[in-house]
């Protein structure tokens, strides 16, 4: 009877705390650099869910280092209450293969609230590079084995997981080169230090449309619909076949968050990928927003778990680790 009463009033508890969500100030750990994409993704989100979590307070917190480990196990590490929540990219499925000591567990220790957006991939050569089309750029990525220089923002980083990804697809071993973020690495590949990049088009479109550097195709399974891209081919197209890669952003919160804490967060997403403003500002960066079954929980759950299965093999095969 006592352990009855117990479990009731801890239930009560729990209700009561659900009920009062949020009171406070909610903090989005983002464990990159303020400015970059993800940043930029997640401020424009904490402004669109604001209202729907009832004018609450949202700050972002910039916790950046290890392939974005430190900030992901803060949030791990934190009180499970709702205000310390996690907006991370692909790092979530890369980083159980990329670390040699992870700190948590990414499919244990989270709650997962939902899928945010995709932003797509561009492949991009130095102006100075001869080929003219994807067929040529191959051709001469073959007859140059061993001499190519693949620049990217850092191991862990978008540009470097889809650079990895490019190399396995054309089995071409390439010199990874990698940057201290986005800026000196495309600094470089304009002033034709560094050979070829792929990265997000939130980074590389201005450049294309400067003719700054050659852009030789788009990493997603269909063409971009953006005026500055709509012709550039898929790398599916060019003989890739089911090459298929973006970077996409989820929101998670620590384990053992409650239930009812977990469904208003995510009410509270749905809403904000709903919100005109905050699709403009997305649809400006070159991302897409979800509206399918992966902003459910339990979806992004299993889509994580899945690309985890897909960037194994490619990381494992190019023995590139963060210590």
């Amino acid at each position: 009877m006592k352990k009855l009463v117990a479990l009731v009033a801890a239930l009560s508890a729990v209700f009561a705390y659900a009920d009062n969500y949020p009171s406070k100030t909610i903090s989005i750990v983002v464990p990159f650099a303020a400015g970059g994409p993800t940043d930029r993704v997640a401020r424009d989100l904490a402004e669109a869910m604001r209202k729907p979590l009832g004018d609450v307070t949202i700050v972002v917190d910039n916790v950046l280092g290890a392939g974005s480990s430190i900030g992901s196990n803060r949030v791990a590490k934190a009180a499970p209450d709702g205000y310390t929540i996690l907006l991370n990219h692909i790092a979530m499925a890369t980083m159980p293969n990329l670390l040699r000591n992870m700190p948590f567990k990414v499919e244990s220790d989270f709650e997962y609230l939902g899928m945010i957006n995709e932003v797509p991939m561009t492949v991009i050569a130095r102006p100075t590079m001869p080929a003219k089309n994807f067929k040529e750029f191959r051709e001469w990525l073959n007859a140059h084995k061993g001499k190519v220089n693949l620049g990217n923002a850092g191991i862990g980083s978008a540009s470097h997981l889809c650079g990895l990804m490019f190399q396995n697809a054309l089995q071409i071993d390439m010199t990874a080169i990698p940057y201290k973020g986005t800026a000196p690495a495309m600094v470089d590949l304009m002033g034709g230090q560094i050979d070829l990049m792929c990265d997000q088009t939130t980074n590389t479109t201005a450049q294309i449309e400067a003719k700054k550097v050659i852009a030789y195709g788009v990493t997603t399974s269909k063409r971009l619909t953006t005026p500055v891209l709509k012709d550039l081919p898929t790398l599916q197209e060019d003989g890739l076949k089911g090459f298929d890669v973006s970077i996409w952003h989820g929101l998670y919160a620590p384990k053992g968050t409650p239930p009812d804490v977990v469904a208003k967060i995510n009410r509270a997403l749905k809403l904000a990928l709903k919100d005109p403003d905050f699709i403009k500002k997305q649809e400006a960066l070159g991302a897409v927003i979800i509206n399918d079954k992966r902003v459910e929980p339990a979806e992004h759950k299993k889509f994580v778990a899945a690309e985890i299965a897909k960037w194994s093999p490619v990381i494992a095969a190019a023995k590139e680790y963060i210590d």
